[in-house]
């Protein structure tokens, strides 16, 4: 404190330390930033009071105002189910085979399966729901269909799942594994006439003979597969589990046969309709099965 003095050339006090010659000047804050200071103290306390925001031992504060984001969260949600209750109210109220009959219908239910796809199956199907070889998922792009591609078939595949342990209604396949029962090079002439079907190897008749005994009950005398059973098509160029002659061998040896949950005690009717609406939509659906139209007051029934 005895230090301190003047300095003569700014008028300003200086702290009373020196090093090397070198003096700090005891500069006073601007009264703006000082007032800004104040104020933010200020809304600092009122926030505290009227705002849930100090941590207390049995909980935090609630505040003056009893707003919380969880609350916040519940009003929007209401009213986000408010503005779309109508349009699931229609959804609901119409057969999935009818949908395509109203355009504007048909595009909502795309929408809203769009965004319950990304949250149940793009972990699986990838965001694009291109699938992938490696895992065995699907691409729902294509128009390869185990079970049928139509918006029906869709939503029971949807509805029951694929393999569900405890579902009665579940797709259901099994491919018996030919590992023991062909050596070696039966099993390779095999998966070359597999491979054949769709143009990637030349023709082999050992290979057609074994196909036409042990596979073509369930693939077809061309590969064209069966919808009945869910056994796949062999004779184009889509491959669940990959086309080299490898992975075909492999599938022959050792069958892989995945799993898809089933949707219908997990996910309501109407989400479920609006999924199979955005599957169907990817490229891949094909003609919607007739239906039966459904009975009204009136005799004008549209379609």
């Amino acid at each position: 404190m005895a230090n301190k003095r003047i300095d003569q050339p700014t008028g300003t006090e200086t702290v009373g330390h020196e090093w090397d010659g070198i003096e700090e000047l005891n500069t006073p804050l601007p009264r703006w930033w000082l007032w800004s200071f104040y104020l933010c103290i200020a809304f600092a306390i009122g926030y505290a009071v009227a705002y849930p925001s100090l941590p207390m031992p049995g909980g935090g504060s609630q505040g003056l105002l009893g707003w919380t984001s969880r609350g916040q969260l519940a009003k929007d949600t209401q009213v986000a189910d408010a503005a779309q209750k109508a349009v699931r109210d229609q959804i609901a109220a119409t057969p999935i085979e009818q949908l395509a009959a109203n355009p504007q219908l048909m595009q909502q239910a795309i929408a809203g399966g769009r965004a319950a796809f990304r949250v149940n199956c793009s972990q699986c199907h990838g965001s694009g729901a291109a699938g992938s070889q490696t895992l065995g998922y699907p691409n729902l792009n294509d128009d390869d269909w185990l079970w049928g591609g139509d918006i029906k078939s869709i939503e029971t595949t949807i509805v029951h799942g694929i393999r569900q342990v405890g579902d009665d209604q579940t797709r259901q396949s099994a491919m018996p594994p030919f590992e023991g029962v062909f050596n070696p090079g039966q099993i390779g002439a095999l998966s070359a006439h597999v491979l054949s079907l769709s143009g990637k190897a030349k023709a082999n008749p050992e290979g057609a003979a074994l196909f036409a005994q042990n596979c073509s009950v369930c693939h077809g005398n061309t590969g064209e597969g069966g919808r009945n059973v869910g056994a796949p098509k062999l004779n184009d160029a889509i491959w669940l589990y990959g086309g080299s002659e490898a992975d075909v061998q492999h599938q022959v040896r050792a069958p892989r046969m995945g799993v898809m949950p089933a949707w219908g005690t997990r996910l309501d009717p109407v989400t479920i309709k609006m999924l199979a609406a955005y599957a169907h939509s990817l490229g891949g659906g094909e003609a919607f099965a007739p239906a039966p139209p459904t009975p009204t007051a009136s005799s004008n029934v549209s379609h």
